[in-house]
């Protein structure tokens, strides 16, 4: 098999388990809250990592410069973010939380352009994003009657915009200066630290315990996916990995209909074409 064919595998594989995540989220919420899930998560994502580590015979050593960055994915990407997205999906459809998190390369071009001053806009670029934001309006407002009466979502589709940012912010930082070190090793550092926090938690609240088999799954689910990521991101190119990444709303609203028995509307299907249409101009060149 060649690397492109592998890389594509890779990364619909990856789509499908961050698909099967929030839906495996949803499920434990039934008797634990969304703190216990995420700090089962991180515990178990970093267990996956360091295997992957070991079986690749990846170093662990990491420079002081590289540790303040992990240090930022830990606390801003994985602590803050993914607790925000774990408290919104309590509140919000699991079809709303995987397309607006899928809106994220909006903000990696954006931070790109305005904060590093290292990447131009295009008329594409331009195209995109905003074929996005309409996709985003779409999704959060449902229907035509709640876009009239200018009901742009709740306040859990803003949470999941605002850990969208903050993922952005980590995905540039990883792109910027941590392009060295290996993927197992980045998601070790990454999950472990905000593992400390989560262990701390739980020692002086609930205690560690397993409260049901889908906090295992959505961090089994988390790992595998992200490792995938990362090696489907060494085979092909940058821009083919977000379009392939949209296969994720997919699976997530079929997933979610089926087994959360959660509906979407006509509305919504639009918007998640239009997020494909986007993609797809912030993927094209002059």
């Amino acid at each position: 098999m060649d690397r492109k064919r592998e890389g594509i595998l890779a990364i619909i594989g990856a789509s499908m388990m961050w698909a099967v995540e929030p839906v495996f989220a949803k499920l434990s919420f039934h008797n634990s809250d969304f703190v216990h899930t995420s700090a089962i998560r991180a515990f178990v994502v970093a267990a996956i990592a360091l295997a992957y580590m070991l079986l690749k015979k990846a170093s662990p050593r990491v420079t002081k410069k590289d540790f303040s960055v992990l240090l930022y994915l830990g606390l801003v990407g994985t602590l803050f973010a993914d607790l925000l997205y774990f408290f919104a999906m309590t509140q919000i459809p699991v079809l709303n939380a995987v397309l607006i998190g899928h809106m994220q390369p909006i903000f990696i071009v954006l931070i790109g352009f305005l904060i590093l001053r290292e990447d131009k806009l295009t008329k594409f670029d331009y195209a995109g994003i905003s074929l996005m934001m309409l996709s985003g309006l779409m999704v959060t407002t449902r229907t035509l009657d709640n876009l009239a009466a200018l009901k742009f979502g709740s306040m859990g589709d803003l949470m999941v915009l605002a850990a969208t940012m903050a993922w952005a912010t980590a995905a540039i930082a990883v792109r910027k200066y941590l392009r060295n070190l290996h993927s197992s090793v980045i998601t070790f550092y990454r999950f472990i630290i905000a593992s400390i926090f989560f262990a701390v938690y739980l020692s002086m609240t609930s205690g560690i315990v397993i409260k049901n088999v889908y906090q295992i799954m959505v961090g089994i689910a988390v790992g595998i996916g992200t490792i995938l990521y990362y090696e489907g991101l060494k085979r092909i190119k940058a821009a083919q990995v977000s379009a392939l990444e949209l296969s994720s709303p997919l699976f997530a609203a079929v997933i979610a209909f089926f087994v959360l028995r959660e509906m979407f509307t006509v509305m919504q299907i639009a918007g998640m074409l239009l997020l494909f249409l986007g993609v797809y101009y912030l993927s094209k060149k002059e």
